[in-house]
Parts: C-alpha cells; structure tokens; sequence
C-alpha cells in the first residue's frame, strides 16, 4: 500500500511538473507585422524571440506573423489594444491617431542624421512618447528602425519641389506626412503597405516614400521606375505589447522583453544601415533610375510651415525643442 502510494505520488508530482513546463512552453506571444518575411523587422522579430526565450529560459516564446497575416496596421494595432494580439510592431506615425504628439518624430526635416534621431528616441523624449501609449493599453517596448523615407514614382526624376507637384503619393496616416506633401503640391493619398504594391500597378498612385528596407523587401521596384534619395523624413518603427498582459507578467519577465525588445531594435539598426549601399546597387540593377544627390534645402522650405501646423493642432512645442537641443550634440 505505501508503495503504491509513493508510486502514485511521485506519478501526481511528474503529471504536476509536466504541466506548469506544458504551460510555460505554451505561453506564446503573437507578433504582428505588415513586413515580409524577407524584411529586417522579421528578422529583428526572430532575434527577438531568440533574446526573449534565452532571458526567460524558455517560460515566453514569440512568434512573428508577417506580411499583413494578423491585418494590416490598423487592425494589428487595434488587435493589441484589444487583446486579440499580443504585440505588434508599426511605424510611428500610425501611433499619431491615438498620440498625436508622437507625430513630432514624423514632421520633415526633423532630425538631421540618424545619430540624433537614436538620440532622441533612446532618451527622454522617446521614453514619453511610449508611456503615453499606455492610455490606449498598449506597453511600448522599444523604437525599431523604419530608416530615411526616400521618394519614388514612374513619372520622372525627382530633384526639386516643382518636380513632385501633381503627383498622387501614398504616405503614411500621419498628419505632419500628409500635411508635407500637400505644401509640395502633391495629391497624398494614405493606404496600407499591403495595399500599395497593386495600387502602384494599377496606376492608382503614381508614386510612394519609403524606407529602402522596404522599397526592396515589398518588392516596390517591379512598379516604380525612378527613386530619388530625398531623406525627406526619418521613420521610426514602434513596438508595443497589450498592457494588461504585460502587467500580469513577473516583473523578472516584463524586464525580459523590454530588455529584448531594445536588444533586438540594435541588432535591426545595424542591418538596416549596413544594408543601404547594397539595395541602391539592387534597384539599379532591376532597373530603376536613381537620383542620389537631392538638396534638400528647397524641400525644407517649403514644408518648413508644417511644424507650425502640427504645433498649432497638437501641441508639442516642448518636444520639438527637445528635439533641436540635442541636434548637435557629439
């Protein structure tokens, strides 16, 4: 009887043990993303996954559904608030409808090389625009890399404003995008990433601005003739987590995936800009037409009133201050 019953014992302690390890493997995160596979921000999701289950030892795993697969911005992001979705990752103007201000980061012209823009997202400018995602239950974790917004379109070079007037442009939702290219005399017309590839063929628009990263991962050179290395915006990728789940996590774990998040956005900057080069190179080969030097100095004049604009409808006078404060700095 006694053996029977230490027999039964140890089998209750092993059914029990195997259950809270079953568990802990099966607490996987969903993770949204409009990028394709072949894009960095899949494979930053992967080094995140990677980063988040050997800072867990294994209790949180991530798996990174691409291309549009869980809905496009809007519904990732909604999916997140929501619940329906664990984490997702989107660039920051797509946040601007909830957090206006965080439209500052969008607003030509703003940073004047990628060292201050990762100035001022890694410090006390960025971490205040995260936490003001947390009234909409979202946790930002950590800024990605989008890269410099660059314009192509299948009418001809681009070089100076006047060049850009009359174009139908797809830009992004945020207001400082839309609000710069109608003071460049084009037609902006927001639209989803997995919309745009059909819209461009189908002459719906006739141009895009995008990151190269995404130019060359969403395939974007098989319908656009020209590009033009306007670096008219810097565009940071936003990655958030539903609120409530990340609050009912051990704090060991929440440090875990914050810590994670940022590892794997460094890892994603370095890829993105060594990359650069390489897909200029690529597009020429596929035959786009490339205007590498741009000046930007007639662009930045006219679109200059777009911050009075957004600080006249949002607010923010602070933020962009901030923003020049560290312009400079070394």
């Amino acid at each position: 009887m006694k053996l029977r019953n230490a027999l039964f014992a140890s089998l209750f302690a092993t059914g029990l043990m195997a259950g809270i390890v079953s568990t802990a493997q099966a607490d996987t995160l969903r993770f949204a993303s409009e990028a394709p596979r072949s894009d960095t921000q899949f494979i930053a999701g992967e080094k995140f996954n990677e980063l988040v289950k050997a800072k867990t030892n294994g209790a949180l795993d991530i798996k990174v559904f691409s291309d549009s697969s869980l809905g496009a911005f809007q519904a990732a992001i909604s999916g997140v608030r929501g619940g329906t979705i664990d984490l997702a990752v989107s660039g920051s103007g797509n946040f601007s409808g909830l957090v206006p201000l965080m439209g500052v980061f969008d607003i030509p012209f703003m940073f004047k090389d990628t060292a201050h823009a990762y100035r001022v997202l890694d410090g006390k400018t960025g971490q205040e625009m995260l936490d003001k995602l947390g009234e909409f239950g979202m946790k930002g974790l950590a800024y990605w890399d989008n890269g410099w917004r660059e314009l192509t379109n299948n009418r001809g070079p681009v070089k100076t404003p006047a060049d850009v007037k009359g174009m139908k442009v797809r830009t992004t939702g945020s207001p400082a995008h839309i609000e710069a290219f109608k003071l460049l005399g084009a037609n902006p017309v927001p639209m989803p990433l997995a919309e745009l590839y059909t819209a461009l063929e189908m002459k719906t628009v006739d141009a895009q601005e995008h990151p190269l990263g995404v130019l060359w991962s969403a395939k974007l050179y098989e319908v656009q003739k020209y590009l033009s290395l306007t670096n008219h915006a810097y565009s940071a990728l936003v990655v958030v987590m539903n609120k409530a789940k990340f609050d009912a996590l051990p704090p060991a774990q929440q440090k875990a995936l914050v810590e994670a998040a940022r590892e794997a956005g460094q890892y994603q900057r370095k890829l993105n800009n060594d990359n650069m080069a390489k897909i200029v190179a690529d597009v020429k080969k596929a035959g786009m037409q490339v205007v590498e030097t741009v000046d930007p100095a007639p662009f930045l004049e006219i679109t200059k009133p777009g911050r009075k604009t957004f600080v006249d409808k949002f607010g923010g006078d602070n933020y962009i201050k901030d923003i020049d404060a560290v312009r400079d700095v070394k």
